[in-house]
């Protein structure tokens, strides 16, 4: 084929490899997940597609950061914002490839830089429009998916009262019936953080908000999330009734929800 069809080809190959990494980072089969991350950077690179490497590398950083690989996270992020794999992307991919790149910055306690790379990545994201030339890998990439990411970072470096706010910005923002596992997730967040500032009754009223988000959904990532919110509860069941139905909730989701 002649080049520019052929490069078209292999982006449009290492796309697909992208989704499939996706699909299996998201029901937490990890190993699967790398082995097609891999594959698609390297069709990417083939395809010489600077944005979709980038891309590929931030869906990498993500991972490392939800399995507690700082280091890991914060060499993959970097590099997917290094050159062109940043200039050449458009302004919401900017945004998107920042605010991961922000996370690994604060969960290495990098407050000033971390606060840096957010403030950019809010800017460019201010700068898309409907008009703007972009990717469809980054249709989902909103102001809800930025205030979701930036609370995470803001919880990283401790600052627990901002990440509550963001987290209930992003709730605020984002259409539930599209997006209705990662406005489980966020209610997830949420309800830890609300825990962790002693506000148990909070806490809890968002959980409930949580599990009844979570109804039909199957992610590992829920699956997650409901097994930390159990993680908190089980302790505060034994006096406290709101909790102890929540603990039984969390379990039968838990079961109902384990892949077969």
């Amino acid at each position: 084929a002649a080049e520019r069809i052929r490069c078209e080809m292999l982006s449009a190959a290492g796309e697909l490899a992208y989704l499939g990494g996706w699909m299996a980072f998201d029901d937490s089969e990890h190993a699967l997940a790398k082995n097609h991350f891999t594959y698609a950077v390297k069709l990417a690179s083939e395809a010489n597609d600077s944005p979709l490497i980038g891309h590929v590398l931030r869906a990498m950083a993500h991972q490392s950061l939800d399995l507690g690989f700082s280091t890991e996270a914060y060499d993959l992020a970097t590099a997917s914002v290094e050159g062109d794999r940043y200039s050449k992307a458009s302004f919401r991919e900017r945004a998107l490839l920042g605010v991961i790149h922000a996370r690994s910055l604060a969960v290495r306690g990098e407050n000033g830089r971390a606060t840096s790379v957010l403030l950019q990545a809010e800017d460019d994201l201010s700068k898309a429009s409907p008009q703007s030339s972009e990717p469809d890998r980054v249709f989902f990439f909103s102001e809800a998916s930025l205030a979701h990411e930036t609370a995470c970072a803001l919880r990283d470096l401790g600052d627990l009262p901002r990440a509550d706010e963001k987290f209930q910005r992003s709730i605020e923002l984002r259409d539930a019936s599209k997006f209705t596992r990662t406005h489980a997730v966020t209610l997830g967040y949420l309800g830890a953080i609300k825990a962790r500032q002693g506000e148990i009754d909070e806490a809890c009223a968002v959980w409930s908000k949580c599990l009844d988000a979570t109804q039909g959904v199957r992610s590992g990532r829920t699956r997650r999330v409901v097994s930390e919110m159990r993680a908190t509860l089980l302790p505060l069941s034994k006096e406290n009734e709101f909790a102890r139905e929540l603990e039984y909730m969390a379990v039968t989701y838990l079961a109902d929800s384990w892949p077969s």
